[in-house]
């Protein structure tokens, strides 16, 4: 299903002209230098690609599948190949000697220049000026004269291609050269079994094409490949094992690779797991997506937030019941590194309608008041706030896949938590416990309970609550609910409130009681709360005015008066309790908060 879908895709993008997806048989690549030649084959310089710092992309011939073998590219590769000459950076292993590396190199050239070759005769200029320059004996001693690019060149082994002086596309651009590269890619003369994506005859593909840009992974990996005895059956070699046509592999390959393609506005990076998304039938839905979840760029910090207000507006006035949205079916692939090849994490498909419905559950399952602290933070938190509101902050480790970055700092979050979160996101399911349970422990760590924490722990319990009870939508309000009797949220209240009165009491007080207690309290309530309530009352006598006193008195009640006598003050809490205890923390603290002063310029 997922090749499939991938296969279905790529024939959408090719049928659109403006899509720039590469036909069969080509790939988008990178090249950073050029190499100019006369027509005569004699080099002129070494032309730099690159734009606001990045090389610009060309139309290639697809790359050669590279294992320990000698496979060229056709008109471009590394200098080794292209040129013949051992790079000068590269780090080579100590069982090679000198000599070994020599011949290994020279194997390459002579690869690349046979690949030029069994193109035949093309009665083309700029090809005929490639193979002048492929036979001079002193081109290295040419290029050398070139200064400072050849000496670049030789030390970082960039890739490099062929132009001629004057042009300003490529060889390889060129329609007698396109045309004659097009043709050698169309024949073949292999036995055709039946694909099983397409259900069609095609050659059998038995390396496929790499994935490329899997973030922690290798630069080159694989969703099929069977390279080991263990990994065969009935004796079968390679992609034989699970026959995909030429085309398919092709198409579904090319196409995860333009989802993660650079820029692509169809991927998103979350810890660990890489994931795209795209739909059946075009739509602007699949490049919104990553706008939901992302953190916005410095230069549009609201980006994320019109996107998620679009969603729900577009939601309330129907506008995703036009063009067919509630059939057109969307696609989610999650991906993690694995050794050599690419774990699925996760596949979802689902319609448009159906994933911007449960997109927007996710946000409102998040929704609460904001802290004091966080007035001007977004309505709404991207997926790196939250995670981020679970870990510590730490050094950028290359080694560490499921780092979060978020506003220019690194977390080490739990492993596969950033992974799980987004497909509790995407299939509507209860969020990972270990995310409740991190966000718990950070709190007890740091005694205290943030705006994106308390989002979470909310988001949790909520949900949680409504598989267990369907009927139950909303366990946990947005702000204060008086209503709740939940001894964890009752406490949570009360233990605000008690830390409201210290602090009104002792005012500028740098140590109060949330961060001595705190810890104690949300989880082991009966050995701690008896001293607070008594302490409770050394601190309204120094009140200074009585109003404050009976306020509080009256507040301490309510809170105490929903509670059972006999559970007053457990001797233990469970997880989701503890959440419950900081979110009641939290909504109370809202409201002292946001309710400073009366009518009559009395603090309340």
């Amino acid at each position: 299903m997922i090749l499939q879908a991938l296969k279905e895709y790529y024939d959408r993008k090719a049928a659109d002209p403006d899509s720039e997806i590469a036909p069969p048989g080509f790939e988008w690549k990178e090249i950073p230098i050029l190499l100019v030649l006369k027509a005569d084959g004699t080099p002129i310089s070494l032309e730099p690609t690159h734009e606001s710092g990045r090389a610009k992309s060309y139309l290639v011939p697809q790359a050669a599948k590279r294992t320990v073998g000698v496979e060229a590219n056709l008109f471009w590769d590394n200098p080794e190949y292209v040129l013949g000459v051992v790079l000068k950076s590269k780090k080579r292993s100590g069982k090679k000697t000198e000599d070994g590396i020599k011949k290994r190199v020279s194997a390459q050239h002579a690869a690349f220049i046979k690949r030029i070759d069994d193109l035949g005769d093309i009665d083309d200029i700029g090809v005929q000026a490639i193979k002048l320059f492929l036979q001079m004996g002193k081109k290295i001693v040419l290029l050398k004269a070139l200064g400072e690019p050849w000496t670049k060149l030789s030390n970082e082994g960039s890739n490099l291609s062929f132009k001629l002086a004057g042009d300003s596309c490529l060889i390889l651009e060129r329609p007698p050269v396109k045309l004659a590269i097009q043709s050698a890619i169309a024949k073949t003369n292999d036995d055709q079994i039946t694909c099983l994506v397409t259900g069609q005859k095609d050659v059998i593909e038995l390396l496929h094409p790499p994935i490329r840009r899997i973030f922690g992974g290798k630069t080159e990996t694989n969703i099929v490949s069977f390279n080991l005895d263990p990994f065969k059956s009935f004796g079968k070699d390679q992609g034989a094992n699970a026959p995909i046509g030429k085309t398919a592999a092709f198409a579904y390959t090319t196409a995860l690779n333009h989802l993660l393609g650079k820029g692509s506005k169809q991927r998103m990076q979350v810890g660990d797991a890489s994931t795209v998304f795209w739909a059946e039938k075009a739509n602007s839905f699949e490049h919104q997506v990553a706008d939901f979840f992302s953190e916005p760029p410095k230069n549009d910090p609201d980006r994320g937030v019109r996107a998620v207000e679009s969603l729900f507006r577009s939601i309330e006035t129907g506008a995703f019941l036009i063009d067919g949205n509630g059939k057109n079916r969307f696609y989610v692939l999650g991906l993690s590194p694995n050794a050599s090849r690419i774990a699925i994490r996760f596949w979802i498909v689902a319609s448009i309608l159906e994933m911007a419905h449960t997109i927007c559950q996710h946000f409102k399952d998040t929704e609460v008041v904001p802290s004091r602290d966080h007035s001007n933070w977004p309505r709404w938190h991207s997926l790196s706030a939250l995670l981020s509101a679970t870990a510590n902050e730490t050094k950028y480790d290359k080694s560490k896949h499921n780092l979060v970055y978020y506003r220019g700092k690194y977390f080490d979050v739990k492993p596969n938590l950033a992974g799980e979160t987004m497909r509790a996101i995407l299939e509507g399911l209860p969020y990972p416990q270990t995310l409740l349970q991190a966000a718990v422990r950070r709190i007890g760590a740091e005694h205290e309970i943030t705006y994106p924490r308390a989002a979470i722990i909310k988001a949790c319990i909520n949900r949680a609550t409504r598989f267990r009870t369907p009927n139950m939508k909303e366990e946990l309000k947005m702000s204060l609910d008086e209503s709740n009797t939940n001894i964890g949220y009752r406490l949570g209240r009360l233990f605000a409130a008690l830390e409201k009165i210290q602090q009104e009491a002792n005012p500028g007080i740098n140590t109060t009681i949330r961060d001595r207690f705190y810890g104690a309290a949300s989880g082991t309530p009966v050995t701690v709360f008896g001293n607070l309530m008594r302490l409770k009352n050394h601190h309204l006598a120094k009140l200074e005015r009585p109003g404050r006193r009976v306020f509080f008195q009256k507040l301490i009640g309510q809170i105490i008066d929903g509670v059972d006598a006999k559970i007053a003050f457990p001797a233990h809490l469970t997880l989701e309790d503890q959440g419950r205890f900081a979110i009641g923390y939290y909504h109370q603290m809202q409201v002292f908060f946001v309710h400073k002063n009366d009518n009559n310029g009395q603090s309340k």
